[in-house]
């Protein structure tokens, strides 16, 4: 009995030696989240820039962007800045606009086209696809399969 308490000791006390000798170095975890620029101050005059390319009317704008149209107008308004999510739907649906433009050449034909819900191999695509992550990824995916050839 007293070889194992004495196995357990010697255990303890070398596995404690062995984690005081490492060195690594510290973690700080008060480090506040950093902001992009890009998205830090995206102002209305900026989202303006991405709107005028796209036919969208300002009810789609706020159902993309998951805020109400009254918001839309404040911002208008003053100039105000978006919430970085809200500025990083933007982008995302700016650069879904640019490869619907690329895939069909006018970005008005893009639009008819994901409003008529092309079918696609994981089932159909609408509008309603750009107001999350997920179904943005799916209508640049299908962009990029028209792209290619692959009609499916």
């Amino acid at each position: 009995m007293e070889k194992r308490n004495k196995l357990k000791k010697n255990n303890l006390t070398s596995a404690e030696s062995k984690v005081s000798k490492l060195e690594e170095p510290e973690v700080s975890y008060n480090k506040s989240v950093k902001i992009i620029p890009a998205v830090k101050n995206f102002t209305y005059s900026e989202f303006k820039k991405i709107a005028d390319k796209a036919p969208f009317t300002q009810a789609e704008w706020a159902s993309l962007l998951h805020i109400s149209e009254r918001t839309l107008q404040r911002y208008a308004k003053n100039n105000g800045s978006f919430a970085p999510i809200n500025a990083e739907r933007a982008m995302q649906i700016a650069q879904v606009i640019n490869e619907g433009k690329k895939t069909f050449g006018k970005t008005e034909l893009f639009y008819n086209w994901l409003k008529r819900k092309p079918l696609m191999l994981e089932g159909s695509l609408s509008f309603e696809s750009l107001t999350t992550a997920y179904g943005i990824q799916l209508v640049l995916t299908q962009l990029g399969r028209i792209q290619h050839g692959i009609l499916a």
